[in-house]
């Protein structure tokens, strides 16, 4: 168990490029908090709001509150049920979700994918931040074998989510959310491969904090 303060590693990612996959498998290595949907669990359960509900937000502006997230900056910080009609907003969802990574953040080593994790951590002393992408053809033959879809769905899917994810990301930073700028390391999933990439990953993370203890044999099956 590392005696320094926890480090965080956040995991920005183009659909299918295997932001979620290679966070598990070095959550694993390094003995590490794994976030990605518990965040969503977490917020709606201190939202009290349904979870399926907030997962059909999931990284998503919805057009009433777009111009609002966009003026706002905080530097640290299913069986169905009819959503709420006005007692949740963008701005609420996403100050309750940049709460809980705050949180964790302040405990324990953690990897964190999506949410605009890098952006809420942005000051903290001990992150290191990852962009994850791909070319199109990559990702969507990922997406087609992961979830089991034909070509026409899997490009309809990857459109869908890089517009919605490139919006969200956009009204919390003011940037473009694929501005290598914003990284500290971004890497082309397909022209490296995944293995590759762990491997870049770890050594990122060794040459930026140098006390990272990880089992090298403790791996995530394919």
């Amino acid at each position: 168990m590392n005696k320094a303060s926890p480090y965080i590693l956040t995991i920005s990612r183009q659909m299918g490029s295997g932001g979620a996959y290679l966070g598990q498998r070095l959550a694993i290595r390094l003995n590490a908090s794994y976030l990605d949907h518990d965040i969503v669990r977490q917020a709606a359960q201190e939202l009290k709001i349904s979870e399926e509900y907030l997962h059909s937000r999931d990284e998503k502006v919805t057009s009433r509150w777009q111009s609002v997230l966009q003026s706002i900056a905080y530097s640290n910080s299913w069986s169905y049920a009819p959503p709420p009609l006005d007692i949740l907003n963008d701005a609420d969802l996403y100050k309750c979700e940049s709460d809980i990574i705050n949180r964790v953040a302040s405990q324990r080593n953690a990897i964190i994918v999506g949410r605009g994790g890098y952006w809420v951590l942005r000051h903290h002393h001990r992150v290191l931040s990852v962009f994850l992408h791909a070319p199109i053809s990559f990702r969507q033959k990922r997406v087609e074998e992961l979830y089991h879809v034909n070509q026409q769905q899997a490009l309809k899917l990857l459109n869908s989510i890089d517009q919605e994810r490139a919006r969200y990301l956009k009204a919390l930073t003011g940037a473009d959310g694929s501005d290598a700028s914003l990284y500290h390391l971004c890497l082309d999933t397909s022209a490296i491969g995944l293995e590759k990439c762990e491997s870049i990953i770890l050594e990122a993370l060794q040459a930026r904090f140098g006390d990272i203890e990880l089992d090298p044999h403790e791996v995530v099956s394919d």
